[in-house]
Order: structure tokens, then C-alpha cells, then sequence
């Protein structure tokens, strides 16, 4: 079972690479729409703290499988999540 620390640095890991590659396409292709960018960027910044706050809430949880569950839950989100960023980002 994963623990709170390997799921937070996915969070962050993963997250990470797509505001990386957010400010990446802002840089090198400036005639981009960079209000559509900084949209994604922040539903990418709101992503993060939500599923970290999750993350941190399921201390409260009583048994193991409702850990396993919720983790796996958080994973499948973001492991969504930021492949539709990606998607939004090279439909620009």
C-alpha cells in the first residue's frame, strides 16, 4: 500500500511537469493564448492543493482498505487530470 509521503511527491511530481511544461510553451511559443495557459496553470495549482488536502485528511480514516481506496482514488484523479491538461495545452 502507498503511504502519504509517495503519493504527495506524485502529486507533486507529476503536476509539477505539466506547469513545467505550461511555462515551457509560453516561452517558446509567445504567440500562444497565455490567459488559456495561466487557466490551466491554476486549475493545476487548485488540483494539487485539493488532492493534497486529501491526502493529509485520510489520517482520519479508521481502517487500511479505506486508505488503499481513497489513495487509489486520488491516483486515478490525477493521473486524469493531468493528462487533460496536456491535452488542453496542445490543443493551443
Amino acid at each position: 500500500m502507498p503511504n502519504r509521503r509517495d503519493i504527495k511527491k506524485d502529486i507533486n511530481s507529476v503536476l509539477g511537469d505539466v506547469l513545467e511544461e505550461c511555462y515551457s510553451e509560453m516561452l517558446n511559443h509567445p504567440e500562444t493564448n497565455d490567459a488559456k495557459i495561466n487557466a490551466i496553470i491554476d486549475e493545476a495549482v487548485d488540483l494539487a492543493d485539493d488532492l493534497i488536502a486529501r491526502v493529509n485528511s485520510s489520517k482520519k480514516l479508521k481502517s487500511g482498505k479505506e486508505m488503499k481506496t481513497t489513495f487509489h482514488t486520488i491516483s486515478e484523479e490525477l493521473q486524469d487530470k493531468a493528462i487533460s491538461f496536456i491535452e488542453k495545452l496542445n490543443a493551443l
